[in-house]
């Protein structure tokens, strides 16, 4: 059998081999090592060619963490689909039990501000943006004041010589 695919390797070049498709359509792929003409070894290599072909539409998390881990060689094997069903589930489980936790949390925080036990945070909006002399300061200024997407014209005069 090697002998074979090192014979298609001289004919056509690199011969890689298609190792799965996970749910989003990512295919992977790997190349065994395998000599050059020249006697040279090519240490094997691990990639993916993603579902979305342009690299701006690409988000975060559109490769499953265990076909990463495959790839970047942190694990042997490729995940099989049952790996990657019950770590969907399982991921599916925590997030229902982080929305409950958080549920209760505010259920509690509720019940304390109710009795009187822990006080309201005081709700404080400071005006202006942090790279201007003006950011936190309580009182209104002769200056014009920007914040980005809104401008607030001030009574500014220019300076009298």
């Amino acid at each position: 059998m090697s002998r074979f695919i090192s014979r298609l390797r001289r004919t056509f070049g690199i011969v890689k081999e298609n190792v799965g498709t996970d749910h989003l359509g990512n295919k992977y792929y790997y190349i065994p090592e395998q000599k050059t003409w020249t006697g040279r070894v090519v240490r094997p290599r691990r990639f993916v060619e993603a579902s979305v072909t342009k690299e701006f539409e690409y988000v975060e998390g559109q490769i499953p963490s265990e076909w990463d881990a495959w790839i970047r060689g942190r694990r042997k094997h490729p995940p099989t689909a049952e790996e990657l069903q019950e770590n969907q589930c399982y991921q599916e489980q925590i997030k229902i039990r982080a929305r409950e936790a958080e549920d209760r949390d505010l259920e509690l925080q509720a019940k304390a501000y109710e009795e009187g036990l822990v006080a309201q945070p005081v709700q404080t909006q400071i005006t202006g943006h942090a790279a201007t002399a003006q950011f936190g300061q309580s009182k209104t200024s002769e200056d014009p004041v920007s914040t980005a997407n809104t401008f607030q014209p001030g009574s500014w005069a220019p300076p009298k010589k």
